[in-house]
């Protein structure tokens, strides 16, 4: 008898936190859940310079699970490649990839022409992985569905979207398919989270015969503190001396988190009166949408007010070139949080070398980015194709993750039937650790995919 059920390839997203792509078979059809770049390492970067494992135009539709770019960013490069069918997304997502996509393609675009300016690239013609008008044909594929709406799909599928917290728009996703259930939990926020409203349990939803759960933070316990209290004895401390404290953050999410806790310390008298600058034109246009979505997010009155009061909002290139003269001091927040990219990058080069000032981690820092040279003690980092020395401090919170920990991970799936689990989003370390803890604690079995790897759901 021949086996019809559906069938799932983990295209992305497995071994490494980056890179989500997942490509879910039936009927015919072929779903592709998320779209992201991979980041960090350089044997992982150029994936997203390789040719897509099945042809772009097979695929069918695309179910976006949230905004940030190791999960939607590589869509601007599949349109151009061929793809035609539409991007299933929640409204928040909608309006953030609608931020995300042009600005990308413009980073990309701007360090292409950087590198031939400068000679640095490898590549006589250095060229962006993608342009301007791929991320805008991209953006008119992309169709907007409300949570908790059944979503028909091509092949006999349907899907459904449910609050993952996390970030503005974020979801975990029901899928159906010959009377299999998958679930893909996405990025997972945090049920303590300052910002964000935790994410919908998945023991509410019926049971799963497939579960792809994210280990971003496996093996790791988020510790209790506020981050208004880890944060104000470095403010203190940098700003006392009359430096400047960069902030290296993402533009959706982390940016607003920060402006969040800064106002809390300036409203408890703990932050002097110093200059604030929000240094990234989407993180600007970003923090607007949250007026847009209060059923997603924890924020009200005053403190809301604050998101967009507090700080001087930076847009043009020539105001954030003359922050590079200004000199302490002051805050700068900037993207991007691994210092991949964006402006942050030409204020670490200004301050980074001064020991007066300081670097503030706020997330995650994948392997083989910078940020995650810095966590690990680096005094020089390559940018722009140059070595700059590092002598600001560098500190990285430990409380200030979007992600949910391996605690809470465990209770988002305590009382939900699943029969096996997929472990995915997660260095092996941190991934294998969360597996165990699934299969022992929690009864399910679970395993950690192999890139590529095919399985029935």
């Amino acid at each position: 008898m021949v086996d019809e059920r559906p069938t799932l390839r983990f295209l992305g997203g497995a071994g490494t936190v980056t890179g989500s792509r997942f490509l879910l078979e039936h009927g015919g059809a072929r779903i592709l859940i998320d779209g992201g770049l991979f980041q960090g390492y350089k044997q992982l970067r150029l994936r997203n310079r390789s040719a897509f494992p099945v042809p772009p135009e097979s695929i069918d539709a695309v179910v976006l699970t949230h905004a940030h770019l190791d999960h939607s960013g590589y869509l601007p490069a599949l349109v151009r490649d061929g793809f035609a069918g539409p991007i299933i997304c929640s409204p928040g997502t909608e309006q953030l990839v609608g931020l995300l996509w042009p600005d990308s393609a413009h980073l990309l675009e701007e360090e292409a022409r950087f590198a031939a300016k400068r000679g640095y690239s490898k590549h006589e013609r250095p060229t962006p992985l993608y342009a301007s008008e791929d991320a805008q044909r991209a953006l008119e594929r992309v169709h907007a569905r409300r949570f908790g709406d059944t979503i028909a799909l091509p092949g006999r599928v349907e899907a459904e979207l449910h609050h993952a917290g996390h970030i503005l728009g974020a979801a975990h996703v029901r899928l159906r398919a010959g009377g299999r259930q998958l679930h893909v939990s996405g990025d997972l926020g945090r049920s303590d989270d300052a910002l964000m409203l935790g994410p919908e349990p998945l023991a509410a939803l019926p049971p799963a015969h497939a579960l792809l759960v994210e280990s971003t933070y496996g093996d790791r316990h988020h510790p209790d503190a506020d981050p208004a209290d880890e944060l104000a004895p470095v403010l203190d401390r940098v700003l006392g001396r009359g430096g400047v404290v960069l902030i290296p953050a993402f533009a959706v999410g982390r940016a607003q988190a920060m402006l969040l806790h800064l106002s809390r310390l300036r409203r408890a008298g703990r932050l002097p009166a110093v200059p604030i600058y929000l240094n990234s034109p989407m993180a600007v246009d970003a923090t607007a949408l949250y007026r847009a979505h209060p059923d997603e997010h924890r924020v009200r009155g005053a403190e809301l007010d604050d998101l967009y009061e507090l700080a001087t909002m930076v847009r043009t290139v020539d105001d954030s070139k003359l922050l590079n003269l200004r000199g302490g001091p002051m805050i700068i927040i900037a993207a991007s949080g691994m210092l991949t990219g964006g402006r942050i990058l030409h204020h670490l080069t200004a301050y980074g070398p001064d020991a007066r000032n300081a670097i503030v981690l706020t997330g995650y820092q994948a392997g083989g980015t910078r940020g995650a040279a810095l966590a690990d003690g680096a005094t020089a980092l390559r940018v722009f194709g140059r070595e700059v020395p590092i002598e600001a401090e560098v500190v990285q919170l430990s409380s200030m993750s979007a992600h949910a920990d391996a605690d809470q991970i465990i209770a988002w799936m305590r009382g939900a039937s699943v029969d096996r689990a997929y472990v995915v989003h997660g260095e092996p370390g941190p991934a294998d650790v969360l597996r165990s803890r699934i299969e022992h604690e929690l009864g399910v079995p679970a395993r950690v995919p192999e890139h590529l790897e095919q399985v029935s759901v």
